[in-house]
């Protein structure tokens, strides 16, 4: 989700999207498990971290009723939504921005059984706090998520939802160490390196 978060939306400059959410794909090959590395891809200037809450799908589910939203998730986990921010403003619009390999940090493993409506969470580079906030700001919660995603198309176990980010995000070097971290979920840690 794209602007789940006013200040974050505000920072870029851009509106908040009040009356329905900014949806956009990821590649599946931009995954990256805890501890992996993120490669920064030659063809972007500017590569920045996006700390998020992921909602784990755990059945296949097409027009999901909002009050039944817990019972579709397989879980949550942590998440990190890198961005090519030069590319995606030169695009305007996120797939490729989003989709390189190694761009979607998930883990450190999924957790279940927790409401993640109101989760602290923080993102930290090289030991430094970046963002946080609480899942709780969002503009769209996640059970209207899981409702409004599942009108358009079905959703399958083990698909992903990134919530969106909350403010803070900023660009990422060679050698950092990028840590997303939200309560009663974990930590995701992986390290920046350039590319090969």
């Amino acid at each position: 989700m794209g602007r789940n978060y006013r200040d974050h939306a505000a920072e870029l400059g851009n509106a908040v999207p009040d009356e329905e959410p900014l949806l956009f794909l990821k590649a599946p090959s931009s995954l990256v498990l805890d501890g992996g590395e993120i490669v920064l891809p030659p063809e972007s200037a500017r590569v920045d971290y996006e700390g998020e809450l992921a909602l784990v799908i755990g059945r296949r589910i097409k027009r999901w009723p909002e009050d039944h939203w817990l019972e579709a998730l397989a879980g949550v986990c942590c998440a990190n939504d890198v961005t090519a921010r030069d590319l995606q403003k030169k695009d305007g619009q996120f797939a490729r921005a989003k989709s390189f390999d190694t761009f979607c940090p998930i883990g450190p493993a999924i957790v279940s059984d927790l409401d993640p409506s109101d989760l602290a969470i923080e993102t930290r580079v090289n030991g430094e706090v970046k963002q946080s906030s609480r899942t709780s700001k969002m503009v769209f919660s996640p059970a209207f998520l899981i409702t409004y995603i599942s009108r358009m198309m079905s959703l399958l176990p083990g698909d992903l939802i990134l919530t969106g980010t909350p403010a803070g995000v900023g660009p990422l070097s060679p050698g950092d160490r990028v840590e997303v971290e939200i309560e009663h979920v974990g930590i995701l840690a992986n390290r920046v390196a350039a590319a090969k």
